[in-house]
């Protein structure tokens, strides 16, 4: 089974002892993300919807790095500070995923790394 260490500067580096994602086989690792603007290195400001489209657009650039795209997303993991946030996610996520719907769970933290209010991590399929 072979194993390769992905690694892009379109998305923001890790911020401990991991890799952005690993490529296996067929398929794609991302470790958690969090929106983090990869040119400032800074969390970037806003709300909700504004946190979840950075950190969609930072699993965007790791999966074009690795060979892959959204749309070969299979599993979705989504950790919120609120729950409440839930319908707000759903709007900006949608607008990643549309039709592709992979499966997905859903949790609330008690907190985030860096205290976000959202990280994601996906699996996805090799194009």
């Amino acid at each position: 089974m072979s194993k390769e260490i992905i690694f892009t500067k379109s998305a923001p580096g890790p911020i401990g002892p991991y890799s952005q994602a690993i490529k296996s086989e067929n398929f794609i690792f991302t470790s958690g993300q969090i929106p983090i603007n990869p040119e400032a290195g800074q969390i970037i400001e806003g709300d909700v919807k504004a946190q979840t489209k950075q950190t969609l657009e930072n699993i965007k650039a790791i999966l074009t790095a690795s060979g892959s795209d959204l749309s070969k997303v299979v599993k979705v993991t989504l950790y919120l500070k609120n729950i409440g946030d839930f319908g707000a996610v759903n709007e900006v996520y949608s607008e990643y995923f549309g039709e592709s719907k992979p499966a997905r769970s859903t949790l609330e933290a008690a907190r985030l790394p860096k205290d976000v209010l959202i990280e994601i991590d996906v699996i996805a399929e090799v194009v």
